[in-house]
């Protein structure tokens, strides 16, 4: 989905981010443990832009609401999230999240909760909002450190804005990636075999 997307979608796909359901939900003690910063891709290891340059944003502190239509940290614990964000100067960008968490098995549920909210968003975005048509495609698994899935989802309102996403989520040991690449288009549209590539190099980068 592109970074760009108009407002109305936005707003459905911020809506159904919220109605997200959630299997990990946080104890009443605090937060995970503090651990090594997995480190980042950089702008030339995004899939390339047939006119543009791709700029990277600085390394911050958080969660990226761009990631909120979809993935969120509804009932999850209170991880160390970092992101950094990445543009083109057209229609097209992308993020990337890292979360470190306590354990390698909170890991390993943490990255399979997130795709499954990824796996299931075009349906929840459908059921936000009467104005938009979703739908969501899957692209298999990379073999990289723990693993990493990829998938895409395209979205088209009733007044014919289209966008489409590349969304992954990988994980080496404690810690989880998710990778979001977007523009206006369809999944014609979509770089499947330089995402995939990205998101092995992600992945492979953690640590």
């Amino acid at each position: 989905m592109s970074m760009r997307i108009r407002t109305s979608a936005l707003t459905a796909l911020a809506v159904a981010a919220l109605a997200a359901g959630t299997v990990l939900t946080a104890p009443v003690a605090g937060a995970a443990p503090k651990a090594a910063a997995p480190k980042f891709l950089s702008a030339s290891q995004l899939p390339p832009h047939p006119t543009s340059s791709w700029t990277a944003g600085p390394v911050t502190e958080g969660f990226p609401e761009e990631l909120g239509f979809c993935v969120s940290t509804e009932g999850v614990l209170d991880y160390d999230y970092r992101h950094r964000q990445f543009r083109t100067d057209l229609d097209t960008g992308a993020v990337q999240l890292t979360v470190v968490t306590g354990t390698a098995a909170q890991a390993k549920a943490l990255a399979k909760h997130y795709d499954d909210l990824i796996r299931t968003c075009a349906d929840r975005i459908e059921e936000s909002s009467p104005d938009v048509e979703a739908e969501g495609r899957y692209y298999g698994k990379l073999p990289v450190e723990e693993g990493a899935r990829v998938r895409g989802l395209h979205t088209e309102t009733s007044w014919g804005a289209t966008d489409i996403a590349l969304l992954s989520v990988g994980r080496d040991g404690r810690a989880v990636t998710v990778v979001k690449w977007g523009q206006m288009g369809d999944f014609e549209d979509a770089p499947v075999a330089a995402f995939k590539k990205t998101t092995s190099t992600a992945v492979d980068k953690l640590y």
